[in-house]
């Protein structure tokens, strides 16, 4: 197993912890409504196509993960067959996005607290709640591995119990128009293509599971079977949250805040009351997530001498990689508090989907024997049916992304590419 001073007490239950709080941020908490729009009563079996449209993906990062037992994830994955540049490049667009929807959803966690507490996004009180909440999840992830953990169980916890809490309540609501001849519903060929690309947005963010594999027990054996029990787990409680959003809004296409409103009706006040602090504690745990998983990557980068060395710095007390985690935990502040970040979104996808081929195309690489765990079990007799499949789906959705956000992806390469050359020519 790979050397690494981090302490590997990471099972099969916490990486799904990391794994689902990536993919349920909260995009379920408004998607709804769009996908109604677009698909009507057919938008809960919307979720469930997305899902099979995922599962290639997310089966060839379980095998790429399977070759791995080092920190570093889609890093490792594209240095190992393609190179340090095209691995730099990985990471840091990883690091980025990650870095930037992070800043995006402290400011929506306020917007959501807002709700309980007038005025909590407003001046200095905004700034004072993201500072505390900045601190909060920086101390966390410098003191120990167990302990942001724990927090993310709980944040998944309370994540969970509002959306359950809606499908149980809701269950009996459903109209069998959900389940009766569901292809006799299909919406027209566009709307069908623009309901793909929406909800497959909902899937992404799985891959910050598999950085921290240097903090993993098993991390061969693990990886795979907590990122095919995520998808399976998503994927139902996407499907049921919707089939009961159609079933008790009529006007669901044109509402606002869709899982609130079904909250309100199905339970009233409390209702909509559960459901928000449902979107505060989900956001909460998507965030907590980000900041265990995204600091490892720049340690990562560090490790092998693709950063300043101060990136690798492991705390000699709580091993884990303070540097790294204090210095994403300020510069998600600091877009937090400017705002600057809002634009991020538009190249979000773009560049997930550039990674996740760059990941893809690594496997032929890997099961020669590339990565650091060898011997492995033979491909399955599918052989690369899963990595070809993963490849068309990707690619399928690259063309479904504007061309300004084209534009501002290839800016961002030109400047992963400027600092991979002066980390270089000052190591010389």
């Amino acid at each position: 197993m790979t050397d690494e001073p981090l302490v590997r007490r990471l099972t099969v239950f916490g990486i799904w912890l990391l794994a689902v709080n990536g993919m349920i941020g909260a995009g379920i908490f408004g998607v709804g409504a769009e996908a109604a729009r677009l698909a009507g009563n057919f938008s809960p079996w919307m979720f469930l196509l997305c899902g099979a449209l995922m599962l290639p993906v997310i089966a060839s990062f379980g095998e790429a993960a399977r070759h791995f037992d080092g920190t570093g994830g889609p890093l490792l994955y594209a240095e190992t067959a393609f190179g340090k540049f095209v691995g730099f490049q990985t990471g840091w667009t990883f690091y980025v996005a990650r870095a930037t929807a992070f800043a995006a959803n402290i400011n929506l966690l306020i917007s959501a607290i807002a709700f309980f507490w007038i005025g909590a996004d407003e001046g200095a009180t905004r700034a004072t709640l993201l500072i505390l909440i900045c601190a909060g999840l920086t101390w966390v992830n410098v003191v120990g591995t167990g302990q942001a953990i724990r927090t993310v169980g709980v944040l998944t916890a309370l994540k969970f119990a509002p959306l359950f809490a809606l499908i149980v309540f809701g269950l009996p609501a459903i109209t069998t128009e959900v389940f009766v001849a569901p292809a006799a519903q299909l919406p027209p060929a566009a709307d069908f293509g623009a309901a793909l690309v929406l909800l497959v947005y909902a899937y992404v963010g799985f891959e910050s599971a598999v950085v921290p594999a240097g903090e993993t027990r098993n991390p061969s054996r693990d990886m795979p079977r907590a990122l095919m029990a995520t998808l399976l787990v998503v994927s139902i409680v996407y499907f049921f949250i919707q089939a009961v959003s159609v079933s008790v809004l009529p006007n669901l296409a044109q509402s606002e805040r869709p899982l609130v409103e079904a909250g309100s009706v199905l339970l009233g006040g409390a209702g909509a009351m559960l459901i928000t602090a449902g979107v505060i504690a989900s956001v909460g745990g998507n965030v907590a997530g980000a900041m265990f998983s995204t600091p490892r990557m720049t340690y990562a980068l560090a490790r092998d001498g693709q950063l300043p060395s101060l990136f690798g710095w492991v705390h000699p007390r709580y091993r884990t990689p303070a540097a790294s985690v204090l210095i994403f935990g300020g510069l998600v502040l600091v877009l937090a508090l400017t705002g600057s970040f809002v634009w991020l979104a538009s190249i979000s996808v773009l560049t997930r989907l550039l990674m996740y081929l760059v990941c893809i195309g690594a496997i032929p690489a890997l099961r020669r024997g590339a990565g650091q765990i060898k011997p492995l079990p033979a491909a399955p007799a599918t052989g690369y049916l899963m990595p070809v499949l993963a490849a068309v789906v990707c690619i399928g959705l690259v063309t479904q992304v504007s061309y300004n956000a084209v534009v501002v992806a290839a800016i961002f390469i030109a400047a992963g590419t400027v600092l991979y050359l002066i980390n270089h020519l000052v190591r010389r």
